[in-house]
């Protein structure tokens, strides 16, 4: 379609059997080991500086929150049209079948009257089921098409999160090691291991707040831009089902027309099928043992 989201410029969508890692402490290095092999000179861990701000990173964990809740729910309203429209499918198709099974019974080559009958709703019945295909034809096309496009542009936001995440796992783990260089004796091999550390460092955080920003900046975007993507669909899916159910009244208005007797009430057809019952049920053959 030619409605697009919001881009997330990412390179590949999240790989099968790898889940999105949540924001959780720094991996590290190993914190000891008895199989001999020998120890690092020292530990590194969290850093002691606050890398990323608490408000940044609430901000961040609430944006993608509601990416994540908005993930969840366009599959599952995915799911439910299909649903839907599987089940408007099948209801026609088995009017369908009913009216032939009727055709093909032994009472309409005997009353003519009720081959008439019969036909009129067999025809009434394939009319149905051609505006219902009609109709499933235009919402998979306007709506669940849609949806599944909307909902290809996740993996990509997830692979863009978790490379963040990544990155700001590295970013820690190098600023904790600048830190533990500058506690150290400033010896010459200590300084230029110090100096080589920040080095090491600057690329990482210059990485970390491009991802971080960018990531800031278009997860609200592309949020906010699912009204306007999912308003025209589902303005055609209201436009089909008015065209539906305008064909299906005219259907049935024709239907009722030529089967006669239109202006007998449910009431007076209802007391007109008992007695009718009444009298089979009076017949030998169907009473009581």
């Amino acid at each position: 379609m030619g409605r697009t989201a919001a881009a997330l410029r990412v390179e590949a969508p999240n790989p099968p059997g790898q889940p999105l890692q949540p924001h959780s402490s720094d991996v590290g290095l190993p914190h000891g080991n008895n199989t001999g092999i020998p120890r690092i000179p020292f530990k590194i861990g969290q850093p002691k500086k606050q890398i990323v701000p608490k408000t940044v990173e609430r901000d961040f964990e609430r944006e993608y929150g509601k990416l994540q809740q908005l993930e969840e729910q366009t599959k599952k309203l995915q799911k439910d049209m299909k649903k839907s429209t599987d089940a408007d499918l099948a209801m026609s198709k088995a009017a369908v079948k009913i009216s032939s099974d009727l055709l093909s019974n032994p009472l309409c080559e005997q009353d003519a009257a009720f081959l008439g009958v019969v036909t009129a709703f067999d025809t009434a019945m394939r009319r149905m089921d051609s505006f219902n295909q009609e109709k499933v034809n235009q919402i998979q096309k306007t709506v669940i098409e849609p949806l599944k496009k909307f909902g290809s542009v996740f993996p990509s936001l997830n692979m863009a999160v978790k490379r963040r995440e990544q990155t700001l796992q590295e970013y820690r783990r190098l600023q904790a090691k600048v830190e533990k260089y500058e506690e150290k004796e400033r010896s010459g091999p200590g300084l230029a291991k110090l100096h080589q550390a920040r080095e090491e460092l600057r690329p990482v955080r210059a990485d970390f707040e491009a991802k971080n920003q960018q990531l800031l900046q278009e997860m609200p975007k592309f949020y906010s831009s699912r009204s306007d993507y999912f308003t025209p669909s589902f303005e055609a899916l209201l436009r089909a089902q008015v065209v539906f159910y305008s064909e299906m009244r005219s259907i049935f208005g024709d239907l009722t027309a030529q089967i006669g007797r239109a202006a007998l009430s449910d009431e007076l057809r209802e007391r007109e099928n008992e007695g009718r019952l009444g009298e089979l049920r009076a017949l030998s053959i169907v009473g009581d043992d």
